[in-house]
């Protein structure tokens, strides 16, 4: 994120800081040693959207909230860690309503205002008493209080090694605006969504056709341009309430200057917490960024920029530091967007230096041994230009590292 929006330090225990956004997270048993339960609620109710996984699998939560975000408007998302409730039939529906209906009934609130995630293993029965009661436990426990805010990122993770967070602030027609979100996932991440949970809060005012709109296009640039394995999850979510408690003139147009402005700030905080979630992959050594620029048109451009990103032979290439350009040629000619490798200039290097290794096409007579240097960073950059349009897309990926093949082998065991 930009640093002069956003102070480092303000990157943690932030949902509180939207007003009206009480939070928490707690330990109730379904995980032996985390918190395992996340709240987030407004004070006052919400416009809302969200996406959800395209796995042909989808698990109970991912079916109630799809009903409850039907009219986009909700108050209150609770979020359970350690059991995914998927492949769990009608008793993990019944969990997932539960779980609903505990939550409305102890704020006061209609059911359908509740939206339902949960993150874990897949087809284990749901422990619905379990986290019914640590419900009913920690709702009068909701607090503003930033450590609240810190006590919900964690308590969604499950393989993540540390909270995903994020918040900005700026000012929209003399109105503060606040945006901010946690997110979890680390495994079974595709350009699809993926495992991964994402919940952003806002105090903006804005119409809920118009919120559901530009977060789906959110979604598009920041969580749909992510990969790790290729795997799409049955419980992606990605959800945002918007409770306008700034104050600001609610924005009802894409005409109205303000939407820009609020849209910039909303995408720059997805990718956020999007690139937070590679600089996490299982089992990586490697955060790489596959930026395809001068394309005829963004769909192209997306295109070709996911299917190098998820390519296994790119990723193995990118582990063994492997300057293997044809790979990436490769890839992007499967991406189905009429490739034309006769026009592309191709760049591999690092966060400070790049090397061309293409030239409208043609191989350059390059130093193999400086890129296979520059690949020992941590973060490496994929940089093609297609050189017939204006257009262009950013990816972010992982490399696929023996780590990531020995701890998804032993994974439930």
């Amino acid at each position: 994120m930009n640093p002069q929006k956003v102070n480092a330090d303000d990157l943690l225990n932030n949902l509180t800081n939207v007003k009206g956004i009480k939070c928490w997270g707690a330990h109730t048993g379904i995980k032996s040693m985390r918190r395992d339960l996340a709240i987030i609620y407004s004070e006052q109710p919400a416009h809302a959207a969200a996406t959800f996984t395209q796995n042909d699998v989808v698990a109970e939560p991912v079916k109630l909230s799809k009903k409850h975000i039907a009219d986009n408007l909700a108050q209150v998302i609770v979020i359970n860690a350690g059991n995914a409730n998927a492949a769990t039939g009608e008793q993990g529906y019944r969990g997932a309503e539960a779980m609903a209906r505990t939550t409305a009934k102890a704020l006061d609130i209609d059911q359908e205002m509740v939206l339902v995630a949960s993150t874990g293993l897949i087809g284990e029965p749901f422990p619905t008493e379990d986290i019914v009661e640590g419900i009913k436990v920690n709702i009068p426990k909701l607090s503003n209080d930033p450590k609240a805010g810190s006590f919900a990122a964690n308590a969604i993770l499950t393989t993540d090694t540390f909270a995903k967070e994020g918040h900005i602030s700026f000012e929209l027609a003399g109105k503060e605006i606040n945006i901010a979100g946690i997110a979890k996932g680390s495994g079974m991440i595709h350009p699809n969504m993926a495992t991964m949970l994402a919940f952003v809060v806002t105090d903006a005012a804005i119409d809920k056709q118009l919120l559901d709109k530009t977060f789906k296009k959110a979604v598009d640039r920041s969580f749909n341009m992510i990969t790790v394995d290729g795997d799409t999850s049955t419980n992606d979510m990605a959800a945002v309430l918007a409770n306008g408690m700034a104050g600001n003139k609610e924005i009802k147009s894409e005409n109205d200057p303000n939407f820009a402005v609020f849209e910039e700030h909303l995408v720059e905080m997805m990718m956020h917490l999007a690139k937070l979630i590679i600089s996490d992959a299982e089992g990586a050594s490697k955060f790489v960024e596959y930026r395809i620029n001068h394309a005829e048109s963004y769909d192209t451009a997306r295109k070709i920029a996911r299917a190098v990103s998820d390519s296994l032979l790119v990723k193995t290439a990118m582990f063994g530091r492997d300057p293997n350009w044809g790979r990436i040629i490769m890839a992007a000619g499967n991406a189905g967007a009429n490739f034309k490798a006769d026009q592309v200039d191709l760049f591999i290097g690092n966060q400070k230096e790049l090397v061309q290794v293409l030239d409208k096409g043609m191989p350059m007579d390059f130093n193999k041994n400086l890129i296979k240097k520059l690949l020992r960073e941590s973060h490496i950059r994929v940089h093609l230009s297609l050189n017939n349009g204006k257009e262009e897309a950013t990816a972010w990926g992982s490399d696929i590292t023996t780590d990531y093949v020995m701890f998804n082998s032993v994974y439930t065991t």
